[in-house]
């Protein structure tokens, strides 16, 4: 009797265990996605630790991490068989640890591949960037950028997300996916190829897209793009190549950029950094007219400000802290917007914010 009360406790057990990870799995899924930017380097150091920290402790439950970088380095070091081996970097060491890490502590993991800005593959390859009389081209900041009427660089980039798949990411982040800016200003007096795509700069860009969401479709992950706040609120940007409606149509989730630093004056707002609540709730507003248009829309998912914009000047910011955060996610719920990303650079997070402060 005693082997049989054993053997009963022990499915039981089994039984509770299995049930358990099912409603696990069942919470991640419906959860609204809520997180921060991680920087690859900083899986690395102590402040890694701290991050997690933030996330066991809070409503937060999701980083987004650098896989290709700002640079266009792949921030891990593949296998050796790898086409990505010579531009792989350790700043993630240990990559399967990571993972695992990021698994225990039940954070979701998305993978930001930077697309078009690009110095490594141009420096590598000039013929699919820019180039001007002297050599490459450079924008105002020392960057450049490849070419996206190039289904070369389209494969390349797909590629490297596949190497984030591989890794265990649950979704690809794509960034700069678009032109430079004022590139319009500058294109005619660039040497650049456009002999095989048949279209404009929107064209492009929204192909890419496309693209991408159909070639990672076999891998079962979503496919989500950041876009300039400032593309959802016109027609299009056009000199960029971005149109939030074309682009929304083939993504999972869309991630607009609203910081509201990164603003002039709009939606009757002179200053919008001083008034994060209004800025993000304006344009939340003309976001959800625009979604609504779209069948089977995507998720929206903005990336907000946590960080102080001194930059402006006085009397044009404010010092960022705890309110101005739930400022911004209490403006997103107020207009049906429930999952969101921080932004902080350096990666160090207001503390004690309240991220669900509805």
């Amino acid at each position: 009797m005693r082997k049989y009360s054993l053997a009963l406790f022990v499915i039981l057990l089994a039984s509770s265990f299995i049930i358990n990870e099912i409603v696990l799995a069942s919470k991640q899924v419906s959860e609204p996605i809520r997180g921060i930017y991680v920087n690859a380097p900083n899986t690395n150091k102590p402040l890694f630790n701290q991050l997690l920290s933030l996330v066991n402790t809070s409503d937060l439950n999701a980083m987004v991490i650098d896989i290709k970088d700002d640079n266009g380095n792949l921030t891990f070091i593949p296998s050796k068989k790898s086409p990505y081996y010579s531009i792989g970097r350790p700043y993630i060491p240990n990559p399967s640890l990571l993972m695992k890490t990021l698994k225990s502590n039940n954070i979701y993991p998305i993978a930001r591949v930077v697309v078009f800005k690009d110095n490594v593959l141009a420096n590598k390859k000039p013929n699919l960037s820019y180039k001007t009389p002297d050599g490459l081209w450079k924008n105002a900041r020392g960057d450049s950028f490849t070419n996206p009427f190039l289904k070369e660089v389209w494969d390349y980039n797909i590629g490297l997300a596949i190497e984030a798949v591989k890794l265990g990411f649950k979704e690809i982040q794509f960034d700069y996916v678009r032109f430079p800016e004022k590139f319009e200003k500058v294109e005619k007096q660039l040497i650049y190829d456009k002999s095989t795509f048949q279209g404009n700069r929107v064209t492009a860009v929204s192909e890419f897209v496309k693209y991408a969401k159909e070639k990672l479709k076999p891998f079962h992950v979503k496919v989500s793009v950041d876009v300039f706040g400032n593309a959802a609120v016109i027609p299009e940007a056009a000199g960029i190549g971005q149109n939030f409606t074309t682009i929304a149509q083939n993504v999972d989730v869309i991630s607009a950029m609203i910081y509201p630093s990164h603003w002039t004056e709009i939606f009757g707002i002179r200053k919008p950094d001083l008034h994060p609540y209004d800025l993000v709730e304006g344009y939340a507003k003309v976001e959800n007219s625009r979604l609504k248009q779209i069948h089977n829309r995507p998720i929206s998912r903005p990336w907000i400000q946590d960080f102080t914009a001194s930059w402006l000047g006085v009397g044009n910011y404010k010092v960022y802290g705890k309110k101005e955060v739930e400022d911004q996610i209490r403006a997103l719920h107020a207009e049906g917007i429930n999952e969101y990303l921080l932004w902080n650079a350096s990666n160090k997070y207001t503390p004690n914010v309240d991220y669900t402060p509805y």
